[in-house]
């Protein structure tokens, strides 16, 4: 507690300082020719005092003025000072602490304005200065050598050490603030990439609840079409089932989209995360568009994450859709084979290419998308051209995302 204070004490006085720094350096220089002046008219017990009063008073009122240039000058102020106080002792003058005061504050603040090795060269040279000084003063005759050798040294140490104290805090205290500044810039870059991936992720989602539902609709709204005249039935049957895909359609939108609203909003109810236990309805949605799909299963199926499911779910989602869009085909094969740590998923088809305009076979936002979600939960994707014919995507996902990115990369759990 006494030390908050202390440094709370220390701070108000740097801050008073820093404000009226000229103010304060002519109360110190007044505060400091008032002890030297003391100092000047202390004598050892039985030692006759000097008879150049006047000529002590002044020396100490030069050192003094010399002070008030320590900021820009720091060095021509000890200099001066240094100067006036060993004239002042050679004259007679007892080398007291109190004489000693402005070259003290002359060393402290040369500790604290210039580098190290100018603070070491200056403080030595005038420590030696005033020790020889002393040792030579007639006026410390009454004193054993130690006395008046450890006396200037013990004095003109203090500062020294002091100096280099403050400037070590400043120089922690710069180092805290610029942590403090660092860790606001990241918070604020993190908060960034944040909205930035969850942005991404919602772009992900709509991109696939909207592109295979509108496919399947288109799909099933062809086919019915082309079989209202001749099997009036087989399209009514497929009109009924575009109703319940449309339907699906707009579920799906209005959860997605009412995860951005608050969580307790009872407008935006939230259905269970979709995974493989979906992939019969997701592939009786495909064959009544006119896709048939077969589902494989190679090894023992294991419990997934919650991540890794919703994933699995969402990339051979996709790549029906893309099966149905982009390929001449009618039948298309999942193969799903578990190991003992990894999932692959393999998507495939005989078809050929449709026309798709201007962009090139396998690139779009769909493929994306896929690769981005299996990344996110540690796993790889590749997608490409059969040398036999039709178009094949692959998968790799580890049962269990890694244990780095389990909490900050998998999937949110999203609305069906």
């Amino acid at each position: 507690m006494s030390s908050a204070l202390e440094r709370h004490a220390a701070d108000r006085l740097e801050g008073l300082y820093g404000r009226h720094a000229h103010l304060v350096d002519l109360v110190l220089a007044l505060a400091l020719m008032g002890c030297a002046t003391l100092g000047s008219a202390l004598t050892l017990p039985g030692a006759q005092p000097p008879d150049q009063d006047k000529v002590g008073v002044a020396l100490m009122g030069v050192s003094c003025l010399a002070l008030l240039k320590h900021r820009t000058h720091p060095r021509t102020a000890l200099v001066v000072t240094a100067i006036c106080t060993t004239v002042a002792v050679a004259l007679g003058y007892l080398l007291t602490p109190l004489l000693l005061a402005p070259i003290m504050a002359a060393l402290y603040w040369l500790a604290t304005l210039t580098d190290r090795r100018t603070t070491r060269v200056y403080g030595c040279t005038t420590i030696v200065t005033m020790t020889l000084a002393a040792v030579f003063s007639d006026s410390m005759d009454h004193l054993s050598l130690v006395l008046r050798t450890i006396g200037p040294v013990f004095w003109l140490l203090l500062p020294l050490a002091a100096g280099r104290g403050t400037l070590a805090r400043r120089a922690y205290l710069k180092s805290m603030q610029a942590r403090a500044e660092h860790a606001e810039r990241t918070r604020e870059e993190e908060a960034r990439l944040r909205v930035a991936e969850e942005r991404m992720r919602i772009a992900r989602d709509l991109h696939d609840v909207v592109a295979h539902h509108l496919a399947l609709a288109n799909a099933q709204a062809g086919t019915a079409a082309h079989l209202t005249r001749t099997d009036p039935e087989q399209a009514h049957r497929i009109l009924t089932e575009l109703t319940a895909t449309t339907s699906a359609a707009l579920r799906e939108l209005k959860g997605t989209v009412g995860v951005l609203r608050r969580p307790d909003d009872p407008e935006a109810p939230l259905a269970p995360t979709p995974g493989l236990h979906q992939l019969p309805e997701l592939t009786a949605a495909c064959e009544s568009a006119g896709l048939t799909v077969t589902v494989t299963t190679d090894g023992v199926p294991g419990p997934l994450d919650p991540g890794v499911d919703l994933t699995a779910y969402r990339i051979v989602q996709e790549a029906l859709t893309n099966v149905s869009k982009h390929a001449a085909v009618d039948a298309a094969r999942v193969r799903l084979v578990y190991e003992e740590a990894h999932l692959t998923i393999t998507v495939t088809d005989d078809g050929t290419p449709r026309p798709r305009g201007t962009s090139e076979p396998g690139r779009g936002f769909g493929l994306i998308g896929m690769r981005e979600r299996a990344q996110s939960v540690g796993g790889c994707l590749s997608a490409g051209h059969r040398p036999e014919g039709g178009f094949e995507v692959t998968t790799g996902l580890p049962l269990r995302p890694y244990a780095a990115r389990s909490t900050a990369s998998a999937p949110d759990p999203e609305p069906t």
